[in-house]
Formats: C-alpha cells, sequence, structure tokens
C-alpha cells in the first residue's frame, strides 16, 4: 500500500480499542485544568499563530480570486442550488459557527441522508466528485479563518451531535480553534471509502474514527509548535497533489 492510499487501514481493531480505552480513562477535569495551564503558557506561540493564519489566509484568498471564481460557476452550472454549502460547526470554546465549503452535493443533501458521506454517495455532484478528491471544496474555510472561526492548523470542527458524543474530549480540545488540517486529516484523508466498507458506517465514526481522531488531535495539542504547524502544513500541499 502506497504513502498516498489510506493511513487509517494501518489501525487494527486493537488500536481502536485503545483510542477509546484513553478517552475512558482519562481524567477530563484534569486535562482541562492542564489545557487552560498550557495556553498560558504558550501565549507568544498563539499570537504568532494568530497573525500566520491572518497574512497566509488572506494572501491565499487574494491568489484564488480566479480560481474561486472558476469554481463557483462550475458548481452553479452543475446543480440547482447555491455555490457554497453552510454547516453548523462547534469552535473554540464550544461556540457554534458556519463553516464554509464549496457545495459537492444536491441542495436537498442534508434532508436526504446521512450527515457523513460515505463511498459513491448519489447525492455527490459531478463537479463536486472533483472538488472532494483535490480538497478543493475546503478553499473557501480560509474566509472562516480570515473571520477567526478556525485556523489553518488544528483539529477539524465536528458537527453538534458528534460532539455531544465526547462532550468533554471536545472542552478540552476546543480551548484552541479548530482548524483546516492536521495529523488526523491527513490519515483520514480517505475517510468515506472507509467508511464505505462498514456494515453501519454511522456506529464505525463515532465509535472507531472518531475516537482516533481525537486521540491524534490530543497529541497534536500537546505538541503544537511552530514548526510542526509548517509542517502539517506542507504535507496537507503535497497530498492535495496526488
Amino acid at each position: 500500500m502506497s504513502a498516498q492510499e489510506t493511513a487509517s487501514m494501518s489501525f487494527t481493531a486493537a488500536d481502536y480499542a485503545r483510542f477509546r480505552a484513553r478517552i475512558k480513562q482519562t481524567d477530563w477535569q484534569a486535562a482541562y485544568r492542564a489545557g487552560l495551564a498550557r495556553q498560558k503558557r504558550r501565549r507568544g506561540f498563539l499570537i504568532i499563530k494568530r497573525l500566520g493564519d491572518l497574512i497566509l489566509s488572506l494572501l491565499l484568498l487574494l491568489l484564488l480570486l480566479i480560481p474561486f471564481a472558476i469554481i463557483a460557476l462550475t458548481v452553479k452550472l452543475d446543480s440547482p442550488g447555491p455555490v457554497f454549502f453552510k454547516q453548523q460547526r462547534m469552535g473554540r470554546d464550544l461556540k457554534p459557527f458556519a463553516i464554509l465549503k464549496f457545495r459537492t452535493m444536491t441542495a436537498d443533501a442534508e434532508q436526504r441522508g446521512r450527515q457523513i458521506t460515505v463511498g459513491a454517495d448519489r447525492r455527490i455532484t459531478r463537479t463536486g466528485a472533483v472538488l472532494r478528491r483535490y480538497k478543493l471544496d475546503e478553499l473557501p474555510q480560509f474566509i472562516n479563518v480570515l473571520k477567526g472561526d478556525m485556523s489553518i492548523v488544528g483539529p477539524r470542527p465536528e458537527v453538534p451531535r458528534y460532539v455531544a458524543a465526547y462532550p468533554e474530549v471536545f472542552r478540552v480540545l476546543l480551548l484552541t480553534r479548530p482548524g483546516i488540517t492536521d495529523r488526523a486529516s491527513l490519515v483520514y484523508r480517505d475517510e468515506n471509502q472507509v467508511l464505505e466498507q462498514s456494515p453501519d458506517p454511522e456506529r464505525s465514526y463515532l465509535e472507531e474514527v472518531l475516537p482516533a481522531k481525537l486521540c491524534l488531535a490530543l497529541d497534536y495539542q500537546q505538541e503544537a509548535g511552530v514548526f510542526r504547524d509548517l509542517r502539517l502544513i506542507f504535507q496537507t500541499a503535497a497530498r492535495m497533489k496526488s
């Protein structure tokens, strides 16, 4: 299996059991206090991170004006509905915000099925399939970064009902802004293909994939730094080309 294929396939049943056990056995009250103390110690890094987010997101949005216009026109011509897809996600300090993506599914997709996407979902449009393959549907989230809803690097924001499944974990994770990319995003780049193989994708996501993502995000939170963020950004850019 090549490095470009889904790395999540390397996780065994024992790995997923270990992730679940970590979440179950952690003292989340202590973890929250430790997270607050870590925020105070890293105040300088967080200022640099926010400045970097502002500068990079503004530059990219300016550079991508023409590609944005082309993608927007293609989305509009391909199927009826808005150019952007907006969905409520949980942000820093568990405050909800509207995440932005280029619409890749039919306008009534949320009424026609589950919130997770599995395999060759019939709700995905022709343009949407291409955008999803190269993660181009995520580009409008640089607007979320500019607004302060998100960071470029950080745990991916989840919908409220998935946050409600692990409230104490997300309380710790969302001491900082969620992000466009993180290690879990790279590991689960082909998440929908992985879930397609499950007889119950929703249960697999909640009991296997999400705990794994949370543990990877917790590891990042403890080790976050400028060079680690830069490495994740370059790794994400490289994956988008593949």
